[in-house]
Parts: C-alpha cells; structure tokens; sequence
C-alpha cells in the first residue's frame, strides 16, 4: 500500500505524483512513461517518488485505485438520483456515455492496463479484474432489481456492450457510439418485465 503522511493526511508531492502519472498513463500507456518523466513532470526528487510509492508498480496501482474509487462514485450517484431499478441502470449507462463524449477520451483506463499486464497473476491485472469484478456484480444486481431474468447473463451482456462502447468510443464518432450503447441497454430493459 502506498505511504502517506503522519497523521494520514495524503501529501502535496503524493497528490501531484499520483496526478502526473493518472494524467500521462491514461494517455500514453504505462510502460512507454519512466519514473524520471513522471518526477520531472510532477516536479518532485525520486526520493520524494519512493518516499510515497515502492515504486512504478505501487504508482499504477494507486492511479486504477484512484480510478475505481472515481467510477464507484459515479455509479452510486447514477443510481441515487434514479426511482426504479430501470432508471438507475439507464443512469448508470449515461455515466457510461458521458465519459466516452468528454474531451480526451482514450478508452478504459482499466481495459487499456490489461493489455499491458496481460499476466492474470500480476497485480495489475488482478485490480483490473477486481474492478471489472464489482461493476458485473453491481450492474447484474440493478438488472435482477428490473426483473430480467437471468440477471447473470444480462449482467455480462451489458458489461460487453460497455466495453465494446469504450473501445470503439475513441475509435469513431463518440456521439454515435454512445447512442449506439443506450439503444442497446435500452433494448436489453425493454425485454425486463419491471420496465413494462
């Protein structure tokens, strides 16, 4: 787990570390950035890096884990600000959406870092697959909430349709891939019992 301060205050140097990296890893990749580019770039010593991070590693992790707590979030507002179980999946869909049409866009941070720790036994790719883990189960919870049935399966099928949505929405015309992604969760409610 990364450092903090004495009395568990996150540090301004931490801060800034953890922004540079979240900034040039979501648009760059993570192997292709060094750890001098992130300090320069941060305008920290290494010293102060490694007084935070254990490293590169520890830095990743802390960037998916800053951006799990940022998508949990979303969705929990999504799902507050809806009545019904139709709604708060539409909401959900439209958190989705609104991420794919915001100005420098570059896919999902999580499916961008599996490609590039394709090991299952690293790390990485287990917070990858954590994440992915808990947004299938809190999307097929919504979709058993609606009645459809099976949820597990409708479960997967919307976690595909997100994901197809994230790679082709900094592929082609954002605009379009999102209607194309509510058209395809709107069909999927369509067939929901509760929705009728």
């Amino acid at each position: 787990m990364s450092r903090s301060t004495a009395g568990g205050n996150i540090s301004e140097a931490r801060a800034r570390l953890l922004n540079t990296a979240t900034r040039i890893f979501y648009t760059e990749g993570i192997h292709s950035v060094g750890i001098d580019r992130i300090t320069a770039e941060a305008q920290v010593t290494r010293a102060t890096l490694y007084r935070h991070f254990a490293g590169k590693e520890e830095l990743v992790l802390a960037y998916l884990e800053q951006a799990d707590q940022a998508i949990r979030g979303q969705v929990a507002a999504a799902v507050a600000s809806s009545p019904s179980p139709p709604d708060q999946l539409r909401a959900v869909a439209r958190t989705i959406t609104d991420g794919i049409q915001s100005p420098g866009f570059r896919g999902c941070a999580f499916l961008n870092a599996a490609a590039e720790y394709f090991d299952p036994a690293h790390p990485i790719h287990q917070a990858v697959l954590a994440h992915r883990q808990w947004f299938l189960n809190t999307v097929t919870d919504l979709l058993a909430q609606t009645g459809l049935a099976p949820a597990d399966a409708a479960g997967r099928h919307f976690v595909m349709l997100r994901d197809g949505a994230m790679a082709a929405g900094c592929l082609f015309d954002p605009k379009l891939i999102s209607e194309t992604f509510l058209n395809g969760v709107e069909g999927m409610l369509q067939a929901s019992p509760e929705d009728e």
